[in-house]
């Protein structure tokens, strides 16, 4: 980290600390007064508030810190964004290695001491990030102190691992918010019912497809390839820029498996993504790790990768 973002980051925490204590009796009567009926949460990046909202329903306000589009390898929260965290009751990390939350869980822990952490990712298989697209098992249990590139860190994107995240987060709220406990266990069992549905409907859709592999750019789909027997060859790693020979290896590959279709994230440049589809003679499409429509996202996700791989 360089003396610029140490600056950045130090003048953010002075910051919010200081308007909460200017505005600690007007933003703290406001919290307090819905403390019975209303949980504020905090999640660190947009999938996850999917998931507090489902669960929580009319009982959770939410905050996101990573807002869409973003890129949460990268993010620097806002002033506001600490202010709201102060007034937090609750917040709800991935746990799985995240830049955004390796930097800045210890920072928000110190901010707001009685904010009760849920890591979503409790109790979770990892799976190493290869570029190469073998992946390898990996029992995660409770070691988030990795680096990208290591354990994939993208644990919400197969719907195993999302009934995980919803069952973590309603032990939590359960805990913050006890008075409502019931509501929030039928919510989550609603949510679990929805999200078998959608798995039994992805594997139907992939069932008898003999060509299982699919690229993408960003590998943030090795969880999904995981549960549904499909193989991903991910383009970048690290985040970092293809070298010649590594960009030369990639289209070898894709050419190999009759790959047309190459898969971008929102929040990562496509520049050398549009490259590699040119020189197979193919097209990029977007797969969006980070929305917040969870499960119309994971639906039409498996549908363009169907339709990639016929």
């Amino acid at each position: 980290m360089n003396n610029k973002q140490v600056f950045l980051k130090t003048v953010i925490i002075l910051f919010a600390v200081i308007v909460s204590h200017l505005s600690g009796e007007a933003i703290g009567k406001d919290v307090n007064n819905r403390d019975s009926v209303i949980v504020p949460v905090v999640t660190s990046i947009v999938p996850l508030s999917f998931f507090v909202e489902r669960v929580g329903g009319d009982y959770v306000d939410v905050t996101v810190m990573v807002p869409p589009g973003a890129n949460p390898h990268t993010y620097d929260p806002t002033p506001g964004q600490m202010v709201a965290l102060g007034n937090a009751r609750m917040f709800v990390m991935a746990g799985s290695g995240i830049e955004f939350e390796l930097d800045w869980m210890k920072k928000f822990s110190a901010l707001n001491p009685d904010m009760v952490i849920c890591n979503a990712s409790e109790g979770f298989s990892g799976i190493e990030i290869s570029t190469h697209g073998h992946s390898h098992g990996h029992d995660h249990g409770h070691d988030h102190g990795h680096k990208h590139g290591s354990i994939d860190p993208h644990f919400w994107m197969s719907p195993r691992n999302g009934i995980l995240a919803a069952r973590n987060i309603e032990r939590t709220l359960a805990r913050v918010d006890p008075l409502h406990a019931a509501e929030y266990a039928e919510n989550r069992k609603k949510l679990e019912a929805e999200l078998d549905q959608l798995a039994q409907e992805i594997s139907r859709k992939l069932d008898g497809m003999k060509n299982r592999v699919f690229m993408v750019f960003h590998p943030a789909w090795g969880y999904f390839a995981e549960e549904f027997g499909l193989k991903q060859i991910a383009v970048e790693k690290e985040g970092k820029e293809l070298t010649p020979k590594t960009m030369q290896e990639v289209i070898r590959q894709a050419k190999k498996y009759g790959i047309r279709v190459v898969f971008v994230s929102p929040a990562f440049s496509t520049l050398q993504a549009e490259t590699i589809a040119r020189e197979i003679g193919g097209v990029t499409a977007v797969a969006d790790p980070l929305s917040g429509d969870y499960i119309e996202n994971l639906r039409s996700v498996a549908n363009a990768f169907a339709e990639s791989i016929q």
